[in-house]
């Protein structure tokens, strides 16, 4: 496994397209004919918005459906929600309304009571308004004073439980944080009050903190029959199996975490199952004590694929042989001198326990570069997967053949 030099990078690159990364292609007159599916399933774009092109942090980020059953995306640092309608369920959209602009990098989304709720890169707000109808009369502080900078863009469910989860990603690609809140998932009630892994102690206030070591765990969901909460999470960059060696393409793995309250998952120090960073920041004594304590993943994905959004698929419309499976988003690598990823991949649970991967839809990326990222995938409540694709603006349907005869 790897390791390498102990650094922080920038993790907010140029505009323009890394040499490391897969080259902007032209996007195909008929998307979603160019991308393939396994056999009896159905894919179709559900609606166009404002592509980034070769930028960052831009295009259609997260989605939710609200109680209204539109689809409501996050445009991250096009700094606007939209909702998007279907009012003649022909699985396509037929309008763009703005929910709200002005506001500050959203991604994460959350509906409670009926309430939408935004993780901006600072911090959740709640949007009022009036009578029903949009865009947003006012915005409501929740949680306020979340670092930014770094992987800046926050997630944001409301859990089974009924409190808040959001994920803070690091400030950098490896260091020693300064801030506790870094690299961590977080929770909250839904009036904003920390609610972490550990009671508070004497006069010390409670720590929002659920679970740390994420370097940055940006997609997460609950199983449907387990209820465990499982978490994506982007390895280091750069890393070597050697002191001091060069960086390997292959190094380190990205991860599938079970995420349980107040554990810890190896970020700056290790990956894997209990492997040491042999170029590990800050050099501290029992760091391999440190690796054997961490947790380790529920299953590994290849290295640098980005892994972001998932979803769980046990109230689609797809074969019974997938209701207990997941998918999972992978945002493609900017790092490798392979680019890989751009795609989405299908984890197999057998026993409620993640246990294998495979391709589900893939055409994005050839070997001249890459027209689309998938970022976010959500079950709908009509029974279909809904992609977002950041880098050609598009939102994806994916349904099963028996559907579409209905």
């Amino acid at each position: 496994m790897n390791r390498l030099l102990a650094f922080c990078l920038p993790l907010l690159p140029a505009v323009t397209a890394s040499a490391d990364m897969a080259p902007v292609l032209p996007m195909p007159d008929d998307p979603a004919s160019s991308l393939t599916v396994p056999a009896g399933f159905h894919i179709n774009v559900y609606a166009r918005l404002t592509p980034a092109g070769s930028d960052y942090f831009r295009g259609p980020r997260f989605m939710a459906f609200g109680p209204d059953g539109n689809l409501y995306v996050s445009l991250g640092f096009g700094n606007k929600v939209v909702m998007l309608t279907d009012r003649n369920h022909d699985g396509r959209a037929d309008e763009i309304v703005t929910v709200a602009d002005r506001l500050n990098a959203p991604q994460g989304l959350a509906f409670v009571d009926g309430r939408l709720y935004v993780a901006n890169q600072d911090g959740v707000v709640r949007l009022e308004q009036v009578d029903h109808h949009w865009p947003a009369t006012a915005v409501t502080p929740v949680v306020s004073g979340l670092p930014s900078g770094g992987h800046t863009l926050k997630s944001l469910k409301l859990g089974p439980d009924g409190f808040l989860y959001l994920n803070v990603g690091s400030s950098c690609n490896v260091c020693v944080e300064s801030d506790p809140l870094r690299a961590t998932v977080l929770r909250y009630t839904v009036d904003g009050k920390p609610a972490g892994a550990l009671p508070s102690l004497g006069r010390h206030p409670t720590s929002p903190i659920w679970a740390s070591g994420l370097r940055n765990s940006q997609g997460f969901a609950w199983h449907p029959q387990t209820g465990d909460m499982y978490a994506t999470n982007d390895g280091a960059d750069m890393r070597s199996d050697r002191k001091g060696g060069e960086a390997v393409d292959d190094l380190p793995p990205e991860h599938l975490n079970r995420i349980e309250p107040g554990n810890n998952y190896g970020w700056p120090y290790c990956w894997g199952e209990h492997v040491t960073d042999p170029n590990a920041p800050g050099n501290p004594s029992g760091l391999d004590a440190v690796c054997r304590n961490a947790q380790p993943p529920a299953l590994t994905l290849p290295a640098h694929n980005t892994p972001i959004g998932i979803t769980f698929l046990a109230n689609t419309n797809f074969p019974d042989e997938y209701r207990n499976d997941a998918l999972v988003a992978l945002h493609g690598s900017w790092n490798r001198e392979q680019p890989a990823g751009y795609k989405l991949v299908r984890v197999h649970f057998v026993h409620g326990k993640p246990v294998s991967v495979s391709n589900f839809v893939t055409g994005w990326l050839s070997d001249k570069g890459a027209w689309g990222r998938p970022v976010d995938v959500l079950a709908g409540p009509d029974g279909a997967v809904y992609v977002s694709d950041d880098r050609s603006g598009m939102i994806y349907r994916i349904s099963h053949e028996k559907k579409n005869r209905e």
